[in-house]
């Protein structure tokens, strides 16, 4: 990444299964862990065995004002009312010009919750909404960034 490429301001533009969602202002969440075992072993007292057993994924949030792309969304959304299939998603960090920084492919991808905006006459703010994605992993070059 070059002076010119850092990730200040920047867009996430969201595809599931090549299916356009628009851009997001804030994406939260894309990490993983490995969940540890710890055992202990019996006459060993200098240490407890930390035993690796599996990835875990977090869920993946994006949240922006609501766009004329919030359509997609829940056309898509409300798809999933016949049935939910797994899907891939790609999300791309993108700056302001379009420049790809950095990109996050999601495997077995499903919707979680979608929150729209609060509305109300007392607190004027802008109208946004939520999306939240569950998945089983990473995938393509440039894995996990």
């Amino acid at each position: 990444m070059t002076k010119d490429e850092v990730a200040v301001a920047i867009a996430f533009v969201v595809k599931i299964d090549d299916q356009d969602l628009g851009a997001f202002n804030t994406c939260d969440g894309l990490g993983c862990e490995v969940v540890v075992e710890q055992r202990e072993e019996g006459g060993n007292n200098g240490h407890v065995w930390q035993l690796p057993t599996r990835m875990k994924f977090s869920n993946v949030k994006l949240s922006r004002p609501i766009t004329a792309d919030s359509t997609k969304l829940m056309r898509w959304f409300s798809g999933m009312a016949n049935g939910i299939t797994r899907k891939t998603a790609t999300i791309e960090a993108r700056t302001l010009e379009g420049t790809v920084i950095a990109r996050w492919g999601l495997l077995d991808v499903i919707p979680v919750k979608w929150s729209g905006p609060q509305l109300s006459p007392d607190s004027p703010k802008v109208a946004v909404e939520t999306l939240e994605l569950a998945h089983h992993g990473f995938f393509g070059p440039g894995a996990g960034g």
